[in-house]
């Protein structure tokens, strides 16, 4: 098992918040936008169990417990102050845009330094977009990989040398500190927390709840140049809906193709131009999601899981997995799973 792999299952822990759910608290610092601030309260709280308790615990609080004024015009009145960093079992730190210091490497704020040095050894850590300074400015991510908003990662790298900024990605887990790209990235990022912590079913639902993809890999490309297509456009949303019925079958490029009433060549630029990917990769990953759905909510059999999920056979799933997450189905399954038939081979 790799190091990452490692800080990843001690990073689940136990619940602290109230009636032992897991603990998130969410650090809203001056000049912070209220969209990103309000991702995790919005996705975990759309977190619940199949009796409908909730699984998490979300306290939006300040490093010093005073109100903090956002980027638009209004001011928060926190729940708590750093209390609330200190007591938690994740912390996340939305962006700010109100300390240009960090932009140059400079030292954090004496008040956010202390809050930040009061969090529990052990303790997740979540950053969205730009809130990934506030980290490596608290010497936090020095030699490890993390990713920020793609149009200021080389004002991040001149700022902070000893991170490995990777700018290409969504987001960045190296276990116990997360880092997610700009905005949507976040969502991203939190749900995957959840599935990480919970497996596909309570993710889907969450996701399902806030109307959003319950699943984009984190290795996607965060800058995708998707021009709005003219109303006599052709797309290639109808054919992609039309795939995904079709998971289990072999469908060609040809098909899709034909499905869309384009050329080859047609059809593949503009689905990359929509998508960010070929549509062998796409279709790769949405099977990817029916496997990983599959192993964590069923007990079938690692062959039928490849036949569901249109890998045709238990080898071509294992490749796959192995080349996109590293693990085998069988270790995946172990992962999000108590147990699991010990005849099938990995």
């Amino acid at each position: 098992m790799s190091e990452t792999q490692d800080r990843t299952q001690d990073a689940t822990r136990t619940g602290s918040g109230p009636g032992g759910r897991h603990l998130v608290a969410v650090l809203a610092l001056p000049g912070f936008p209220p969209f990103e601030l309000g991702i995790p309260s919005r996705v975990f709280g759309s977190a619940v169990d199949e009796d409908g308790e909730a699984l998490y615990e979300v306290v939006v609080c300040t490093a010093d417990g005073l109100p903090v004024p956002s980027d638009s015009g209004f001011t928060l009145q926190p729940a708590a102050g750093p209390e609330a960093l200190a007591a938690a079992d994740t912390v996340i730190i939305p962006p700010t845009h109100a300390m240009p210091e960090l932009g140059r490497g400079g030292p954090l704020p004496p008040t956010v330094a202390a809050a930040i040095a009061g969090i529990r050894p052990g303790t997740r850590l979540v950053s969205i977009c730009t809130g990934s300074y506030v980290l490596a400015a608290a010497g936090l991510l020095d030699g490890r990989p993390a990713t920020t908003h793609w149009n200021l990662a080389r004002e991040f790298r001149r700022a902070y040398p000893g991170v490995r900024v990777d700018e290409d990605v969504l987001f960045v887990d190296d276990g116990d500190i997360l880092t997610s790209a700009g905005v949507s990235a976040g969502v991203d990022l939190c749900l995957h927390l959840i599935r990480r912590d919970h497996g596909a079913a309570v993710t889907n639902r969450a996701a399902r709840v806030c109307v959003v993809p319950p699943w984009r890999d984190g290795g996607q490309a965060q800058y995708i140049d998707r021009p709005v297509p003219e109303p006599t456009v052709a797309t290639t949303t109808a054919t992609r809906a039309w795939a995904l019925e079709r998971l289990a079958e072999p469908v060609s490029l040809a098909e899709l193709a034909a499905h869309a009433r384009m050329s080859l060549r047609t059809f593949t630029r503009r689905f990359r131009d929509e998508v960010g990917m070929t549509p062998v990769q796409w279709l790769t990953a949405q099977r990817l999601e029916v496997a990983r759905d599959l192993l964590e909510s069923s007990d079938l059999p690692v062959d039928l899981v490849a036949h569901r999920a249109g890998f045709g056979t238990a080898n071509s799933l294992r490749q796959h997995m192995r080349a996109s997450l590293g693990v085998s189905p069988i270790a995946y399954r172990r992962t999000f799973r108590a147990a699991a038939p010990a005849s099938q081979p990995a």
